[in-house]
């Protein structure tokens, strides 16, 4: 089994090596500490199973995720996140990826995880699967970053870490005004007025780090 490692921290590297590596008898690993170079390994090799941590340097796993995907269309990838499961787990699952796991649960699930995804399934913890399943039958509320599309969502949490308008144009490749047009829509979907109410808001439910 050929296995990518996404994560800027080569402690937490070694960690999933040496977990897997006493769970499966044959696994091969790469390692990747940016979304670049992830898209990278991606693009030259091909892999088993990719475990992508959320939070890198430049853009994160989540936001390079459909790029992931198009790529290899049927790569599973498994999300890692210090944030609770409620804050991404949702949107992690609808842009493609086959399963998401709070470093919390690691190294206890992982192996769990990594077995269901390889074979084609998908994996939550039984906790969220939980939580998702009494969110239909009760009809609950969505959050409100759940309204917003992906990029309007990347916008929002690029906002909430102190980036400016120009700032983050810039990084995604974007004018001002396009950039102005989506934090126009963020406003508009969630119902707040400023800079301010949307920082303390992606603060509150742990979008940022």
């Amino acid at each position: 089994m050929r296995v990518l490692i996404a994560d800027d921290h080569a402690v937490f590297r070694r960690g999933l090596r040496e977990t897997l590596t006493e769970a499966f008898s044959k696994v091969t690993f790469g390692e990747a500490r940016t979304a670049q170079e992830t898209l990278e390994h991606v693009r030259r090799q091909g892999w088993d199973v990719v475990i992508l941590d959320i939070s890198m340097p430049g853009k994160s796993g989540l936001d390079i995720l459909d790029d992931l995907k198009r790529l290899r269309p049927k790569l599973p990838i498994l999300l890692l996140s210090m944030h609770p499961e409620q804050q991404f787990a949702r949107r992690a699952l609808k842009a493609g990826a086959a399963g998401y796991l709070t470093k919390d649960g690691v190294p206890e699930e992982l192996n769990v995880a990594i077995k269901k995804i390889v074979v084609g399934g998908r994996y939550v913890s039984a906790t969220l699967a939980e939580k998702l399943a009494v969110d239909l039958r009760d009809g609950a509320d969505l959050p409100l970053h759940e309204l917003l599309s992906d990029r309007e969502f990347q916008v929002l949490r690029m906002i909430a870490s102190g980036k400016t308008v120009k700032e983050i144009g810039e990084e995604l490749s974007l004018s001002v005004k396009t950039v102005s047009t989506y934090r126009a829509r963020i406003l508009e979907k969630t119902g707040m007025k400023t800079n301010a109410e949307l920082i303390r808001y992606a603060l509150q439910s742990q979008l940022v780090d």
